[in-house]
């Protein structure tokens, strides 16, 4: 769709103030030019070079950055430089100028350009279309490029050959899945196992405390001597018996293979898989009792094969807690053709082969906890699918045929291939398509009709082809006071990352959108959806990076109780995301980012965080104890380990994403010549010693001032966000020995204390973290403003630009009498003229 130019009265009236302003105020000529001159150019700055076009982006954007560092006092850094009378007339007629010259390109042109739906979007977008809640196309496009940390930033999205190709690429993939050939489902597929038959043979990586076949709860033997004295097998004689159970006390891992013998899917798609199971303990001499507590496990997919061949494995189904006592259990796995389901235990060891004095690989398996090492013992399983629509021809091939069947044969095939495109085109469209555009692809369709193409064949490439075009991949700005489509999409895209639905849609069509009290009942409709989740998990895949939460893995040298520990890491995960769909959805304070007297845990994540004991995977909200260092987003073990590496924790880098993440003040990028802070593992030096080496410049002094403290109060949680009160080393301090979750021994030194006291920048000085959340808490404007901002940038694809600023104040005022709540703050954006196009 083209963007249309808009001349408003407001434009007309702003030029006399700009042909006014060409000439920099006269405080830039007294105060600034000693220092950024063509001479000096202190910062690489000569203002005499610098002209005052403010009507040319680039050169708006310097005298921005300018605004802000004179606005702020940062320049010139001496007081008395700039006298603060001067100062207040300076950043007035700075104000008044850009502000003016930007809004004056807002109304002609927009916030931001026209951008394109990324790749997830498109995904999205195709699975609703086609009623594919399954399909997967995403990988065919390219990575999206981010901009302001999120990939829905407008100037990162562009178009180009590459992309197109694989837009059209992507299109015909999914109309393809979409499309059927087949004259019937396809037959269900009924397997069921027991016995030995409930895993691929009598042993497992990880000698037998990791797994057994067990009758009357004790493991059973299956070698025995045969007449000639010679071993044989009879494991295969109980491959039906069912009064053997199947138990299992390991998490899956490269390269165990814990699937049931003699099931792959024949095809691709959704399987039932109903098991019964109980949570047992493994007593000496392999002994099962009953256990106390409820244990994870959910499925991995992965296609069988040898312990030297890595696999793609996927978790599918969902956490289920398999309780004490015999159970029935029930979900739903995605298949791919040729993969197995695999049994995966969450929290338990995986044991990894050893090769002592060079022999064959041996397993050790850690020392049972007291009281024995949970598991589950599996009596039956039964899988069942590919699970297909009841009705046939299946709904998604109805979306592109209508009701001419599986091999659609028209007898008038050039009108059914105009009615059929305009069926498509209003089920895909996100707004009215024009005419003109229609026939275009009409001629396509038809051209292929004349060439003996199939009519099939042919709707694929007209239906292609507009998959790809402007009219589908590109999301529109509201520009006019009808645009009601324009918002519907904004919207939608928003909180579901999708296309709207229908009755999104219907209000758009009756141009009901600019009305506030439908489109707050709307967005609150949005919120409330399962679509939000999706909001949910793009937006703090981006904001807080959890996209790159198992980037590093933990050093198991130093923290080797972290070895393998998946269930931790998305236990972590999942926390973040409920803790902020809490946010929004019940309304809480923007204070809640760093403070909070609450937190969402499981079982995993309150043995974590030293809380008292929790039954079962799910999250739910729990009260902290008085003093707790919890609570906020803040101390999140996700947020301290994206903040982290795999090895150590650095002051400079935590510091610096939660300034820049939380706070919203980020700090100037470091000076290319300038090293990191490079950690000194052997437990001999203090973070402290180290930094104080790395800032003896003045200059860098000044600048790590801003973010360092915070980071350094942040020094009692480790890499995974454990409470510490003393640094680890390899060659310092107390030896502490063991056995890690993989059966490998561990020697790690107890090295100095931790030490996070502080002062920020400002002079106000704390001496833990608690400290400083309620330093940070006590300016909830700064923390809202932040969010905002956020929003803004993934809702319009733009940053808040300088116009927007006095906007972005209002916006707060207006929720500030009840303490900046986070769902307030949307619907108050949602509101806004940045949000609906400012006319």
């Amino acid at each position: 769709m083209k963007h249309k130019h808009i001349i408003s009265i407001f434009c007309l009236s702003t030029l006399p103030i700009l042909a006014h302003a060409q000439s920099a105020p006269p405080q830039i000529e007294k105060s600034c030019l000693e220092c950024h001159d063509k001479d000096s150019t202190r910062g690489s700055l000569d203002l005499t070079a610098l002209p005052f076009d403010l009507t040319t982006p680039a050169t708006r954007e310097r005298w921005i950055r300018i605004y802000d560092r004179v606005e702020k006092g940062e320049m010139p850094p001496k007081p008395e430089d700039l006298p603060q009378p001067d100062r207040t007339a300076l950043v007035k007629s700075l104000s008044a100028s850009i502000t003016a010259a930007d809004h004056a390109d807002i109304l002609a042109h927009g916030r931001g350009p026209l951008r394109r739906l990324n790749r997830d979007e498109y995904e999205q977008n195709l699975r609703d279309i086609l009623q594919l809640p399954d399909l997967d196309i995403r990988d065919i496009l390219p990575e999206d490029r981010e901009g302001h940390r999120f990939n829905k930033t407008t100037d990162m999205l562009d178009m180009s050959r590459v992309q197109l190709v694989a837009y059209l690429d992507a299109a015909e993939a999914a109309l393809h899945t979409a499309m059927t050939t087949e004259s019937a489902p396809p037959p269900m597929i009924k397997y069921r196992a027991v016995g030995t038959d409930l895993f691929p043979g009598t042993g497992t990586f990880g000698n037998r405390e990791a797994m057994f076949f067990a009758q009357d709860n004790k493991a059973m033997e299956f070698r025995r001597k045969n007449d000639k004295g010679k071993d044989e097998s009879t494991e295969h004689d109980f491959a039906k018996d069912n009064t053997i159970e199947m138990a299992l006390f390991r998490a899956a891992s490269w390269p165990y293979i814990g699937t049931p013998r003699h099931f792959t899917a024949k095809r691709t798609g959704n399987y039932k898989v109903c098991f019964s199971a109980r949570a047992v303990l493994q007593q000496p001499g392999f002994i099962i009792t009953p256990a106390t507590q409820p244990l994870p496990m959910t499925f991995r997919t992965r296609k069988p094969a040898g312990a030297d061949i890595i696999n793609e494995v996927h978790d599918s189904g969902g956490i289920i807690d398999i309780q004490p006592g015999k159970r029935v259990y029930e979900t739903t796995v995605r298949l791919r053709t040729g993969e197995a389901i695999e049994y995966s235990l969450l929290g338990l060891p995986m044991p990894l082969a050893m090769n002592p004095n060079g022999s064959g690989p041996s397993y050790r398996y850690p020392p049972f906890p007291e009281g024995g090492q949970p598991g589950i013992a599996v009596q039956w399983l039964e899988i069942e699918g590919p699970i297909e629509s009841q009705t046939w021809p299946p709904p998604s091939h109805r979306v592109l045929f209508d009701d001419l069947g599986i091999e659609p044969k028209p007898k008038d095939p050039q009108q059914d291939a105009k009615r059929l495109l305009r069926r498509f085109v209003k089920l895909a469209a996100r707004e009215p398509v024009p005419e003109e555009d229609l026939k275009l692809f009409d001629a396509l369709i038809q051209a292929q009709l004349a060439k003996n193409v199939s009519f099939a064949e042919a709707m694929l490439a007209g239906y292609k082809a507009f998959l790809a075009s402007g009219d589908f991949i590109y999301v529109r700005e509201p520009m006019k006071a009808d645009d009601h489509f324009a918002i519907a999409s904004r919207l939608s895209h928003f909180l579901t990352n999708s296309r709207p639905d229908a009755q999104l849609m219907d209000l758009a069509q009756n141009k009901k959108l600019r009305d506030p009290q439908v489109l707050r009942a709307e967005t609150e409709r949005l919120i409330a959806s399962t679509g939000f989740d999706r909001f949910v998990k793009n937006f703090t895949d981006c904001w807080l990076n959890l996209r790159h939460i198992r980037r590093d893995d933990p050093d198991i040298r130093l923290f080797p109780e972290y070895r393998f520990d998946e269930y931790l890491v998305e236990s972590m995960e999942r926390e973040t995301r409920t803790f902020f769909t809490s946010m929004i959805r019940d309304n809480l304070p923007a204070s809640v980012l760093v403070k909070s007297d609450f937190i969402f845990a499981n079982d995993r994540l309150a043995t974590h965080y030293q809380l008292p004991p929790l039954t079962g995977s799910a999250m739910r909200k729990v009260t902290l104890p008085k003093d707790s260092p919890h609570g906020g987003l803040l101390t999140q073990a996700a947020i301290l380990k994206v903040s982290a590496n795999g090895t150590t924790t650095s002051p400079v880098v935590r510091g610096a994403w939660v300034m820049e993440r939380l706070i919203g003040q980020p700090p100037p990028p470091p000076p290319a010549s300038v090293p990191a802070v490079e950690p000194d593992i052997r437990g001999a030096k203090t973070i402290r010693d180290l930094l104080a080496l790395h800032t003896k410049s003045k200059s860098c002094a000044a600048c790590h001032a801003r973010f360092d403290p915070v980071g350094l109060a942040l020094e009692n949680f480790d890499i995974l966000g454990g409470w510490r009160t003393h640094y680890r080393g390899l060659e310092e301090g107390q030896r502490i020995t063991g056995i890690d979750r993989a059966g490998h021994s561990f020697s790690y030194t107890i090295a100095t204390p931790v030490d996070t006291t502080g002062k920020l920048l400002d002079g106000r000085t704390f001496t833990n973290i608690n400290d400083l959340k309620t330093l940070i808490a006590a300016d909830p404007r700064q923390l809202a403003r932040n969010l905002l901002h956020q929003f803004t940038i993934y809702a319009t694809g733009t940053p808040v630009r300088f116009s927007d600023r006095p906007q972005i104040e209002s916006l707060l005022t207006s929720c500030a009498k009840d303490g900046y709540r986070v769902r307030d703050l949307l619907h108050a954006l949602v509101q806004s003229p940045i949000f609906l196009g400012q006319q």
